[in-house]
Parts: C-alpha cells; sequence; structure tokens
C-alpha cells in the first residue's frame, strides 16, 4: 500500500505572532476550511530538533536523565537538541549534542526516522539518528547549566528500553520514537542496512550538506 504523508497548504488569509520566545513563539493563521468558512488555528513555532540513539558495543542504548519543568518529571531522554541556525546541517547538530550531553563520538551514522512532535499544535519537526561506533570524545567535557547541569547518564539494554515505553513508565516523545524504531528495524527484513543515509534528504528541514 501507498501510504505516505504529502505536502499540502490550505489557504491563509490572516496570521498574527501574538508571542515571540527565545527559541520558540506563538502563531495564529485563518485558515480557510474546504467549505469556503474560515477558522482560526493557534500554534506553537520551533526551529526544529535532532535526536540521537547512541547504541555502544555491548548494545546499550546511551540515555540520560533530566527534569522538564512543562510535565513536572524527570524524564529519560536521548540526547537531543535544537537546531539553532536556519537551514543547519542536521547531523552535525546530532554529532554536537552527542558530544555536549554525553561527552561521546560515533563513527556510523543513519537516520532512523523523521517525526512531528504534536503536528494539531506544534510544527517542530524532528530527525531521530542511530549513532554506532561509540568512544570518548577526548579533553575536557562540555560545560553545561541550568537543567543540564543535574543530568545523569546511564546505558541501558534497548530490550529494557522497549519494554519500558510499552509499560507506561517512559515517556520522552524522542526516546519513544527512537527505541521502538531501532527495535522495528532489527525485527524486520530491513535491518540496519536498511535504513536511510546520515545525509538523506529531509523536506521538513531543507539543510545544506
Amino acid at each position: 500500500m501507498g501510504i505516505q504523508d504529502t505536502p499540502e497548504e490550505w489557504e491563509v488569509v490572516e496570521t498574527a505572532t501574538p508571542f515571540t520566545g527565545n527559541k520558540t513563539g506563538v502563531r495564529t493563521d485563518r485558515v480557510v476550511m474546504p467549505d469556503g468558512s474560515t477558522v482560526l488555528r493557534d500554534y506553537q513555532t520551533h526551529p526544529g530538533s535532532v535526536a540521537v540513539v547512541a547504541v555502544d558495543d555491548q548494545d546499550r542504548v546511551l540515555v540520560l536523565r533530566q527534569y522538564r519543568h512543562p510535565v513536572r518529571q524527570r524524564l529519560w531522554e536521548i540526547p537531543a537538541g535544537l537546531l539553532d541556525v536556519p537551514g543547519e546541517n542536521p547531523l552535525r547538530a546530532a554529532q554536537r549534542e552527542l558530544y555536549e550531553e554525553a561527552h561521546v563520538k560515533a563513527e556510523e551514522w543513519h537516520v532512523l526516522t523523521d517525526v512531528y512532535t504534536s503536528p494539531g499544535g506544534c510544527d517542530e519537526a524532528v530527525r531521530i539518528f542511530l549513532a554506532r561506533g561509540l568512544s570518548e570524545v577526548e579533553g575536557e567535557r562540555f560545560e553545561v547549566s541550568e537543567e543540564e547541569a543535574d543530568m545523569e547518564l546511564a546505558r541501558v539494554p534497548l530490550p529494557d528500553l522497549v519494554r519500558g515505553v510499552l509499560a507506561g513508565e517512559l515517556h520522552n516523545t524522542c526516546l519513544t520514537a527512537g527505541v521502538l524504531s531501532l527495535h522495528a528495524a532489527l525485527s524486520t527484513d530491513l535491518g540496519l542496512d536498511g535504513l536511510r543515509p546520515a545525509e538523506a534528504p529531509w523536506p521538513a528541514r531543507p539543510f545544506e550538506a
């Protein structure tokens, strides 16, 4: 079956930006519906993100635990970060985040999956990479601050993370999508060789090679 998402853009007759923050904002569009009526749609604007499922030579996934104030929980997550510069190469951004949050580099990179985190209310697009061939980065660690200064790092077997997701014990979007995608690839004929290359096109966030 040829099931795939397709580009489409309904007419916007009016737009406003009632709030602009440091990295994200809120936009209000008046959108023309199929019957000709118009409705207001409020959504968060977001530069996009990258995340990394980093797997070591013992098939453990590198995860970190961080406080997330909006949900009032300390969540287990995978290394991730914003695309701070328009047109930024997502692979380079992912490599930077892996270094900054875990002081690790990787030799092998593939695209694991691309997701919209909450398309009903936010335009954030995330590219999740698979990174293998891990090794520690030489030199001093990147200096972190705020919530990141309290992060806890761990390496967890993939099956334990899959069980945690399905049991409702792990909730982070990138971790959930990443570990389940990796599990699916390993459990089907696709295999890791069937994953897209690290520089695969990303229409949601076009970038320079």
